[in-house]
């Protein structure tokens, strides 16, 4: 039986309001402090009875999953490289799923930056927060010029591939063994040490891992009364400083498995998003919803929940940014010379999409001013795209195009 919208759209509702409430009583997730048993109890049997009423919803979304539908005729070809791997398959010594298996994986693990996702309404953000996979910079399969060219596609033209995306609005660079909170788990988002679970519990282990995560991390203001947030400086360090502890631990996780893996992985980690070019676009944005409310309709949306974003804080937030990705190339500094002796396992700090300019208006979402918009996504991979080639290198994943171009269409530039 089909639940009435009114029904649906009322306990969607109810539901955010909830784990909106109950989140600020939460367990210190940067430092894995678990949260009381009972208001533990309480947010898993929340969650969990969330999870079985709308189970409807993974059938109404794309699988956060995509592989190259014209694999097996793209690499009978004998050129190919995975032209032995055909072989094997055809004279019957795999299978397709073990074939399939052979070609070059990818994973993506980030937060609501890689994700196809902005504020709105209630219940619309939390529908889109738990369906919206693809459509994004990362993954998009759609053909259709006018859409993004992610990616996953740019990669296509080099070989056939399995992607993967494991982020999720509101994901936080956790410490492992914390618990995600009820908004988390009611929009299915996993911290970095619950992705990198996702990522270990797969048989099949990436060629290439991409990360781009933290820009949740900076709402130093949480928490800090009105003269705290006044002298902030302590609290940004400290913040900071748990990301890249944080941090480490979840990568040297990957760098474990990797390290015995019989094929080469290479891992990149982005730094954050550039605070002050963003909010310069936000700050263009302001001006123009309040000519007219119409233009970033939900302009405000965030900011209920996200505080230091406000242009009171952005100073300080700007700077923690630059503090947090400080921390981040001196920890992929200090890995590399860990792996220096690990033949098969690269890694490297990319600043590509801290570049890209997102104080242009055309790149933030037309409803929240907050997101990346259709254009955002766009430049966002070709950045992204652009800084993989020393890992394809490594990888030996040839940049000689395989497959025909497709036409590149963008209403703002030129791709």
């Amino acid at each position: 039986m089909k639940m009435p919208s009114v029904i649906r759209n009322g306990l969607f509702a109810a539901t955010f309001l909830c784990s909106t409430t109950l989140c600020e009583v939460r367990s210190d997730e940067l430092t894995g402090v678990p949260p009381p048993l009972p208001l533990a109890i309480g947010r898993e049997i929340t969650a969990d009875l969330v999870n079985v009423i709308f189970l409807f919803d993974r059938l109404a979304s794309a699988p956060p999953r995509a592989t190259t539908p014209n694999f097996i005729a793209r690499i009978s070809d004998p050129s190919s490289a995975l032209y032995p791997d055909y072989l094997d398959y055809e004279q019957g010594r795999i299978n397709r799923s073990e074939l399939e298996s052979r070609l070059p994986h990818v994973a993506m693990l980030g937060d609501s930056l890689t994700q196809n996702f902005h504020f709105s309404s209630m219940p619309s953000s939390f529908w889109r927060a738990r369906t919206q996979w693809r459509k994004n910079w990362f993954l998009d399969s759609d053909p259709n010029p006018d859409s993004i060219f992610s990616v996953y596609e740019r990669l296509e033209h080099f070989t056939p591939l399995v992607a993967t995306e494991y982020n999720g609005a509101g994901a936080l660079v956790a410490a492992p063994g914390s618990q995600e909170n009820l908004r988390q788990r009611l929009v299915r988002a996993h911290n970095l040490p619950g992705q990198v679970n996702g990522v270990l519990h797969r048989t099949r282990f990436p060629d290439l891992i991409m990360i781009w995560i933290g820009h949740n991390n900076l709402d130093w203001v949480r928490g800090l009364s009105s003269e705290e947030r006044q002298h902030p400086q302590k609290r940004l360090e400290v913040i900071a400083a748990q990301v890249r502890v944080n941090y480490t631990e979840s990568l040297q996780r990957l760098i474990d498995r990797a390290q015995i893996q019989n094929h080469r992985v290479a891992i990149v980690v982005f730094g954050l998003a550039n605070i002050n070019t963003y909010l310069e676009g936000r700050r263009k944005a302001e001006i123009l919803h309040a000519g007219n409310p119409k233009f970033y309709p939900h302009f405000n949306s965030g900011l209920r929940s996200f505080e230091s974003l406000k242009p009171l804080y952005g100073r300080n937030t700007a700077r923690l940014a630059l503090m947090i990705n400080a921390e981040l190339r001196a920890m992929v500094a200090g890995l590399k010379r860990e792996v220096a002796n690990i033949h098969n396992v690269r890694i490297e700090y990319s600043d590509a999409l801290t570049k890209v300019d997102l104080s242009r208006l055309e790149l933030i979402n037309p409803v929240d001013g907050w997101h990346p918009s259709t254009e955002g996504h766009k430049a966002l991979a070709q950045a992204a795209f652009t800084a993989l080639h020393p890992s394809l290198a490594f990888l030996r994943i040839t940049t000689r195009p395989t497959k025909q171009p497709r036409l590149l269409v963008s209403n703002s530039q030129a791709r």
